[in-house]
């Protein structure tokens, strides 16, 4: 049988498409449909688009008449540099208590080691749930209600908001593990403490690690702005001179928390680089 009479049996040339009819006709009219969408919601909402034509003629004229020279001598002062400790020790508070509630919340929460399935999982679910739903800024604002302006409402709240992000991260790490050394050492007669201790957390150390040095980066970066709502920290400072309208002090501090926020990403990064070679 010669090659052109293996082609005709072959039938005629098929050309490749990523899409052929009815897929394109659905393709084209599911993204006719999402442009639709956002005009209405454009229209809807109010929203003048004409407005960001005007947006940065305006950040410049702000930037280089208001807020322009930053008072930098102002955030050198003792005072200042006293409050980003506080932003610092406020952070490293709330992170660290949230970690440690975040261990055996993040144990009971997971649903293939919970030491009970009808009662401690679905309550520990419950409460990584509302601690992650509840902004920091809410809890700041609650907490600052009920206890009044200061350190202790900011460490609270960023204590709870550690507590949801970490806990949610560190039930889904225990919730891969591999499951034969656990059963290996449940053989044994080991208790569920004694399966946590020696068989889980030697599985999850390096990614826990890892999952807190970010959640310290996170939580640092709240802890400048949660001082805003009356927790203390720069955030007060920064919200104390806006009241006053003092734009140049408003800018230095500003340029202070970004650099503050620099700073601690490039060692969270280095943190995190040297765990996952370890």
């Amino acid at each position: 049988m010669t090659s052109s009479t293996i082609d005709k049996a072959a039938g005629p040339e098929k050309t490749w498409s990523r899409f052929k009819y009815p897929q394109s006709l659905i393709k084209y009219g599911i993204t006719l449909i999402i442009l639709v969408f956002i005009v209405i919601s454009i229209d809807y909402l109010n929203i003048h688009l004409n407005r960001l034509l005007t947006m940065f003629p305006r950040l410049g004229n702000l930037f280089g008449n208001r807020y322009y020279p930053p008072d930098i001598p102002y955030i050198l002062d003792s005072e200042y540099l006293g409050y980003v400790y506080d932003t610092v020790k406020m952070a490293y508070l709330g992170t660290l208590f949230g970690i440690i509630l975040a261990i055996p919340l993040s144990w009971f929460a997971s649903f293939n080691m919970t030491p009970n399935k009808r009662f401690l999982y679905p309550i520990s679910r419950f409460i990584l749930m509302l601690c992650r739903a509840v902004h920091e800024m809410i809890w700041t604002i609650l907490f600052v209600t009920i206890l009044g302006f200061g350190m202790l409402p900011g460490v609270m709240a960023l204590s709870l908001f550690s507590l949801g992000f970490t806990g949610k991260l560190f039930s889904e790490e225990i919730e891969s593990i591999n499951r034969g050394q656990v059963e290996a050492l449940q053989a044994t007669g080991a208790n569920h403490i004694q399966v946590f201790i020696y068989s889980v957390l030697p599985q999850v150390r390096v990614a826990w690690t890892g999952i807190s040095i970010y959640t310290w980066d996170t939580a640092f970066r709240a802890a400048t702005v949660v001082g805003f709502f009356g927790a203390g920290g720069m955030g007060w400072y920064l919200r104390r001179t806006i009241q006053q309208i003092q734009s140049h002090r408003v800018a230095a501090i500003l340029l202070s928390i970004v650099f503050l926020v620099v700073i601690s990403e490039v060692i969270s990064a280095w943190a995190r680089n040297k765990v996952g070679k370890a």
